[in-house]
C-alpha cells in the first residue's frame, strides 16, 4: 500500500529541481496548496499508460523505471528516473493520459503536484516554463538516442550501449544493476531475456564485464564503447 502524508509535510525546499529556485514567495505557496506526498513501494508502480493523468510527480528519493508497453503486451524499458526529476510532465501541456508506465525499483518518495498549478507557474513565470523545457529536451535528445540504437545497431550494439548506459546510473554510489532483473535490462534493448542472458555470458568471457549473482560490474568500459560504435 501506499502512504500518503499530508500537504505540509512534503517540503518544498526539499525539492532538488532547478526550476523550483525561481518561483516565487506566491507560487510557491501554489505548489505547497496543490501537492501531497506519496510513498511507493519496490514494485508499485506511479503511473500507468493510458491512465488518466491529474498529476505530474516529482520523485524526492528513490528510483523509477520508465517503459511503455507495445501491441504485442511487451515492455520496452525507456529509461531510468532518480530523484530531482519529474514524471508525467506531458500532463501540464493538456495532455490527459500518461504516455508511458513507471514503476519503482525500490521504496520512492515522490510528490504528486496538480498539473492546473504545474500549467498556471509554465504561464506565469517564464524562468520555470525555461527550466522544465530544458527537462524535455534532455528526455527528448534520450529518447532518440534509444531509437536509433534499435533500428541500426545489431544484438551486440544494442545491449553495449545499455549496458554502458546503467552504467552511469548511480544510485547513492551504488551499482543500479542489483535494482534489475535480467529481463529488465533486455526490455531496455529490445531483446529477449534468453538472448541477453547469452550475450552478457560472452561479454563476461571476453574479459568486459564481471557477473555477480544480479549485479554486473563493467570492467573494459572502452571495448564496450566500441561494440557500441560499430553496431
Amino acid at each position: 500500500m501506499k502512504t500518503y502524508s499530508a500537504i505540509d509535510d512534503c517540503v518544498l525546499g526539499g525539492l532538488k529541481a532547478p526550476c523550483f529556485a525561481n518561483l516565487l514567495p506566491e507560487e510557491i505557496e501554489l505548489v505547497k496548496d496543490s501537492k501531497i506526498q506519496v510513498q511507493f513501494r519496490k514494485g508499485e508502480s506511479l503511473t500507468k499508460q493510458g491512465a488518466f493523468a491529474s498529476s505530474v510527480l516529482f520523485v524526492v528519493e528513490g528510483l523509477v523505471r520508465q517503459y511503455v508497453i507495445g501491441d504485442t503486451n511487451r515492455d520496452f524499458n525507456l529509461r531510468i528516473i532518480r530523484s530531482g526529476e519529474f514524471i508525467g510532465l506531458s500532463a501540464a501541456f493538456s495532455k490527459h493520459t500518461y504516455d508511458y508506465s513507471t514503476v519503482a525499483l525500490k521504496e520512492t518518495l515522490a510528490c504528486l503536484i496538480e498539473k492546473d498549478a504545474i500549467a498556471g507557474l509554465i504561464k506565469s513565470n517564464g524562468s520555470f516554463a525555461y527550466g522544465l523545457i530544458n527537462r524535455y529536451y534532455e528526455n527528448d535528445s534520450s529518447l532518440y538516442d534509444t531509437i536509433r540504437s534499435m533500428m541500426y545497431k545489431q544484438m551486440h550494439g544494442r545491449l553495449a550501449d545499455v549496458l554502458l548506459y546503467l552504467d552511469t546510473m548511480k544510485y547513492n554510489n551504488e551499482s543500479i544493476f542489483g535494482f534489475l532483473s535480467r529481463k529488465e535490462i533486455a526490455d531496455f534493448a529490445g531483446l529477449s531475456t534468453e538472448s541477453t542472458v547469452k550475450l552478457l555470458k560472452g561479454f563476461e568471457q571476453d574479459g568486459l564485464i564481471k557477473l555477480i549473482d544480479k549485479d554486473i560490474e563493467v570492467l573494459k568500459r572502452e571495448n564496450l564503447v566500441e561494440i557500441s560504435k560499430r553496431g
